[in-house]
C-alpha cells in the first residue's frame, strides 16, 4: 500500500505494505532512532541533552568573529541556554569581553590541549547567568608548535569535549577561533558540528574565503564528516553607504540561502561594549547591536532546529523510499 506521509516538512511516499497507521508509527520510531544516533556523540546521560558546538571562524581578522562569540553565546544564556565559551585566540579577546583578565587565570585553554586538563578544570563562570568561560592567554601562540608532535593532534578538543559532556550538560559551546588556518583551529572545526563565517561588509571581505571554505571541505572528508556550516553573517553593515549595500548584494547573490537573514550593522555601543568588558545584551540591550545579535540568536536556534528535521527526513528518504512533489 503507498502511503503519503507528511515527514519533516516534506510529502513523503513510505511504501510500507501496510496500513497508514502502521506507516506512520514506524516513520515515528524511526525518526525517534536516527535523533538519538545523531545526539550520541555529545549527549550527557543524566539529562539527554545534546551541546551543539559551533566555530566562529574566519581567517580574517576585524570581520567580528569575537564579538559575535561573545554576544551570541550572551544571547543565548539570556534566552535559557547552557552555553559554554572557549576562547582559542591567544590575544584572549573573548576572555577580555566577559571583564577577566587572560594574564590572571590559573588554568586556560592551553593547558587543555598541552597539558590534557580536563575543561571542566578549566571552565570558570561568567557574570551572565548560563554562561561559563573557557579562558585563554598568550601562551597558547605556542601551542602550534606543541600540537603538531602530539598523536592524534587534530582531535584533542573533541575528545576534551566528548569528555566534558559525559558530567556537565551544555545546550551550546561556541569556539571563538583565531584569525589563522592553524591547528588550534583545525581543533576546533574538528570537534564542531556547524560553523559561523562573519564577513564585513566590505570590498575585500570576499578574498580568503575560499582558502577558507577548501579548509572545512577537507576537514569534513577527512576528520569530521558531520560538519556543516550553519550560515554566513555580515557584520560591520554601515546602512548609509552605497558600497555596503553593493557588497551585501554580491554576498547573498554568490552564497544564497547560506548567508543570515540578519545584517549586523555597525554600531558604537557594540565597540563601548568591548571596552567595559561587558557583552552588548548587559551593556545597552537596547541598544542596534544588541537587536542584531539577538535575532542573530533566534536565527541561529531556529536554524539548527530545522537542520535536525532535514536530517531525519532525509534519512527516512534513504532508508523507506522517495520524496515526491
Amino acid at each position: 500500500m503507498n502511503t503519503t506521509i507528511c515527514f519533516g516538512g516534506f510529502r513523503s511516499e513510505y511504501l510500507c505494505g501496510a496500513d497508514k497507521s502502521t506507516g506512520a508509527v514506524r516513520i515515528a520510531q524511526y525518526e525517534s532512532k536516527q535523533v538519538k544516533a545523531r545526539e550520541l556523540h555529545s549527549t550527557n546521560p543524566k539529562t539527554g541533552k545534546m551541546g551543539h558546538i559551533i566555530s566562529i571562524v574566519n581567517q580574517k581578522g576585524g570581520c567580528g568573529k569575537t564579538t559575535t562569540a561573545v554576544n551570541l553565546s550572551a544571547w543565548l544564556a539570556s534566552k535559557g541556554k547552557k552555553t559554554l565559551l572557549i576562547d582559542l585566540d591567544p590575544e584572549g579577546y573573548a576572555t577580555l569581553g566577559l571583564g577577566i583578565k587572560p594574564n590572571s587565570v590559573e588554568l586556560s585553554i592551553y593547558d587543555v590541549l598541552i597539558n590534557n586538563i580536563s575543561l571542566e578544570r578549566a571552565t570558570i563562570p561568567a557574570f551572565v547567568d548560563n554562561l561559563d568561560l573557557i579562558p585563554s592567554n598568550p601562551v597558547l601562540s605556542g601551542a602550534q608548535l606543541e600540537i603538531a608532535n602530539l598523536l592524534g593532534r587534530e582531535t584533542i578538543l573533541r575528545v576534551a569535549l566528548n569528555k566534558l559532556f559525559l558530567s556537565k550538560a551544555y545546550d551550546f559551546v561556541i569556539l571563538d577561533c583565531s584569525p589563522s588556518l592553524n591547528l588550534v583551529t583545525i581543533n576546533a572545526l574538528a570537534a564542531s558540528k556547524f560553523v559561523i563565517v562573519p564577513i564585513q561588509a566590505h570590498y575585500y571581505s570576499l578574498h580568503g574565503m575560499k582558502e577558507l571554505f577548501s579548509t572545512i571541505t577537507i576537514i569534513k572528508e577527512r576528520i569530521n564528516a558531520d560538519l556543516e556550516i550553519l550560515g554566513i553573517l555580515v557584520t560591520l553593515f554601515d546602512p548609509r553607504t552605497k558600497m555596503s549595500h553593493h557588497v551585501l548584494s554580491d554576498i547573498r547573490d554568490y552564497f544564497k540561502d547560506k548567508v543570515f537573514g540578519t545584517v549586523v550593522n555597525t554600531n558604537v555601543k557594540l565597540c563601548e561594549a568591548s571596552m567595559n568588558q561587558k557583552p552588548i545584551c548587559l551593556y545597552d540591550p537596547e541598544s542596534k547591536g544588541s537587536k542584531d545579535y539577538e535575532q542573530l540568536t533566534d536565527e541561529v536556534i531556529a536554524r539548527i532546529l530545522s537542520l535536525n528535521k532535514e536530517y531525519v527526513a532525509e534519512m527516512a528518504f534513504k532508508t523507506y523510499g522517495g520524496f515526491y512533489k
